[in-house]
């Protein structure tokens, strides 16, 4: 077991993403191929997604087998499901599940099954380098494209107990940025090419208070405030930075209102959009917050791999 390495895989509706990591906890690899979307549109159908995976995972799996060398893999990990909810479902996780199955069985290794959504959290607790929130109840939002959740977190088993308490009462954070970036006229994921207009910025912001009820946000105002931003302004880069104020201001008043119900606890956030440096620099101060890498705050296998070699070291 000298050289034993832990394979983790995910396929979520954007990103086919493999990755290894030793026993020991070193990242050896964090592969990674987008799904491709057409011009104009907004997001993959899940019978896309799925065909776009099959096409994705021989050559991954082949990339991660050249750098696993003389590796031997000890255990794979897999995301089979988006949420830890009964009857959390999509498609596109069975491309990953497929292929986990077979490498398990190919490496007469264990294999480990865990939501998409519970690898979001344990890579940000990775990247963030803060394993006591191994031990421990912490808040932690998962934002993305496909969620806005705010979750009470604690660990359980190997991987988490999941309890959603707030988060979008309509559209996800994620679907906002990329309804008004492909608006705008930029390519499908639009987060990183609105993020760089957005620095571009001179113009003051509009200031726009967030709809909030309990612990719940409403972003399909912000999609309608954007839209008429950029029509009436033609100005992508002050539409940019208004969507990312908003977002930061929407996600701030969230964790205040987490901490005044539940009390002050470390603040985790993950997901896709937490890559924005400008939403992580309103959070900074927020509550001891703690963020992934922008590498993994997006979707990767990384988390999934690491959930894995808990399970394995649990068991050993």
């Amino acid at each position: 077991m000298k050289n034993g390495v832990i394979l983790g895989i995910d396929t979520s509706n954007y990103t086919t993403s493999v990755a290894l990591m030793s026993l020991g906890g070193e990242l050896i690899a964090n592969l990674k191929r987008p799904l491709p979307v057409k011009a104009g549109e907004r997001g993959l159908r899940q019978s896309d997604a799925v065909f776009s995976h099959i096409k994705n995972l021989p050559d991954i799996m082949n990339e991660a087998r050249e750098i696993l060398g003389e590796g031997e893999i000890v255990a794979v990990g897999v995301s089979e499901r988006p949420r830890n909810q009964d009857g959390s479902y999509m498609p596109c996780f069975l491309s990953g599940v497929a292929a986990a199955e077979s490498a398990a069985l190919a490496s007469h290794a264990p294999l480990y099954r865990f939501s998409h959504q519970c690898g979001h959290i344990m890579a940000a607790i990775y990247s963030s380098g803060d394993d006591s929130l191994l031990s421990g109840e912490f808040a932690a939002f998962h934002v993305s494209g496909g969620t806005t959740e705010l979750l009470r977190v604690t660990p359980e088993g190997a991987a988490f107990r999941a309890e959603l308490v707030g988060g979008t009462a309509d559209l996800n954070a994620g679907q906002v940025i990329d309804r008004i970036g492909v608006l705008m006229g930029l390519a499908f994921p639009a987060g990183a090419h609105m993020e760089a207009l957005a620095k571009q910025n001179e113009t003051p912001i509009p200031r726009k208070k967030p709809s909030m009820k309990g612990l719940e946000i409403s972003l399909s105002g912000l999609e309608n405030l954007a839209e008429k931003l950029f029509r009436e302004s033609g100005d992508s880069a002050l539409t940019s930075a208004f969507v990312f104020d908003y977002i930061g201001r929407a996600l701030t008043m969230l964790t205040e209102g987490y901490t005044l119900k539940y009390g002050i606890s470390p603040v985790l956030y993950a997901g896709g959009v937490m890559s924005n440096s400008i939403i992580k620099g309103m959070l900074s101060s927020v509550c001891g917050a703690r963020f992934a890498e922008p590498a993994l705050s997006s979707d990767n296998a990384v988390g999934i791999a690491a959930l894995a070699r808990r399970a394995f070291l649990k068991e050993v």
